[in-house]
């Protein structure tokens, strides 16, 4: 099982980036996908997760209307699109795969599987 997480980088306050999570070596038709973040000091924090199979989508209410998750099943890769950077932002973005129902995604424990992180960094 392999989950890898890229496009990281520095950007402004404003800016944008599209983070990219490559899954493979399971099934996913039964699995969510899920992007969470740690900032230096801070506890692992849930941003948002999509099922692979009917695409349901929840997010955190700090991410909402700015950041976007989405997945191309060609490519086995979800997709992570952020808008209007802030510098809480500043952290960094681990994907993970799990098998919870809705109302756990949100929980680390709800996932099985993670990739090794992507550093993000928005300057002011």
């Amino acid at each position: 099982v392999q989950l890898q997480a890229s496009g990281g980088g520095l950007v402004q306050t404003g800016g944008s980036l599209r983070l990219s999570c490559v899954v493979s070596g399971f099934n996913t038709d039964y699995y969510a996908i899920g992007w969470f973040r740690q900032a230096p000091g801070k506890e692992r924090e849930f941003v948002t997760t999509i099922r692979w199979s009917g695409g349901n989508t929840v997010a955190a209410d700090s991410v909402k209307g700015r950041f976007t998750i989405s997945k191309d099943s060609a490519k086995n890769t979800v997709y992570l699109q952020m808008n209007s950077l802030k510098p809480e932002d500043t952290a960094v973005y681990y994907c993970a795969a799990g098998r919870g129902i809705i109302s756990t995604w949100p929980q680390p424990s709800a996932y099985n599987y993670w990739g090794q992180g992507t550093l993000v960094t928005v300057s002011n």
